[in-house]
């Protein structure tokens, strides 16, 4: 046993989708544990909390979660976070300076990409839809149109279509998995957590991070990760040429993207 590693999927995740990458980290030596944030995968219950509710209980449920997991496992203790997961352990990191020794973000959450439309305009946006009675709303009707010969969501998060076949396979065997599109609730929550990533607040963590990104990527603001990377004093930035999901693409640039997390916590993380 090398140490322990903690994994923070993004919105919409489950445990089982990453299982791949949890295999490998297994197979390099690390007690691996992950859980799905309240309103998602299994956590998802009848009459359970909202995925739409806010961030501070998922930051909150990441601080105790996360205390009593170091205390009860072995270190070095490391962490993985994709998307909203990583902006979520990088609020954390922050925040509550929780005592890893490294830790990784995969395409993190710190900013939302809007395409032409300018983040400001869409965070007020989404107050404005709250404010009429529609927070509940999607954002967007998902149409699953053929771009290049890929269902559009697909287009969004891997090139790999077996990859992509294995999310939609545990959607239909467990269909609470799927969340749909985000909501303009979502949205508003999203902006307002997002703030407290201050020039300020990231000049304060100081563990080494490795963040990995794509220019491609559709879903986050990669200007926000590389602005984010140039401000956190011991960060190294990693771009791959992917959709969202770093992890779960061909296995190119899948597997490029975990050997660079594989020496990066060689160097930072040894047992």
């Amino acid at each position: 046993m090398r140490g322990s590693l903690l994994f923070l999927g993004g919105r919409g995740d489950f445990i089982e989708k990453y299982l791949e990458a949890m295999h490998h980290w297994h197979m390099r030596g690390w007690h691996i544990t992950s859980f799905d944030w309240r309103g998602q995968g299994a956590s998802r219950k009848d009459g359970g909390p909202s995925p739409d509710a806010g961030f501070d209980p998922l930051l909150h449920d990441l601080a105790v979660f996360s205390q009593e997991w170091i205390a009860a496992h072995p270190g070095p203790h490391v962490a993985v976070g994709h998307s909203m997961g990583g902006h979520l352990l990088l609020r954390a990191l922050a925040e509550a300076s929780p005592p890893f020794a490294a830790a990784v973000l995969v395409a993190p959450m710190i900013g939302i990409n809007t395409g032409l439309l300018p983040g400001w305009l869409s965070a007020r946006l989404a107050r404005f839809f709250q404010k009429i009675g529609r927070g509940s709303f999607p954002v967007a009707r998902d149409y699953q149109a053929a771009i290049e010969g890929k269902a559009a969501r697909q287009n969004r998060l891997t090139s790999s279509a077996d990859r992509y076949a294995d999310e939609k396979w545990w959607h239909g065997r467990q269909p609470g998995y799927d969340l749909g599109i985000p909501t303009w609730d979502w949205v508003a929550a999203a902006y307002r957590s997002m703030a407290a990533s201050t020039p300020g607040a990231l000049k304060a963590v100081r563990i080494p991070l490795l963040i990995l990104a794509t220019d491609r990527d559709r879903l986050v603001d990669t200007r926000a990760i590389r602005e984010a990377a140039r401000l956190l004093p011991n960060a190294e930035l990693a771009l791959f040429d992917s959709a969202h999901e770093i992890l779960r693409e061909d296995d190119p640039v899948r597997l490029a993207a975990m050997h660079r997390i594989d020496a990066f916590l060689d160097r930072h993380a040894a047992s």
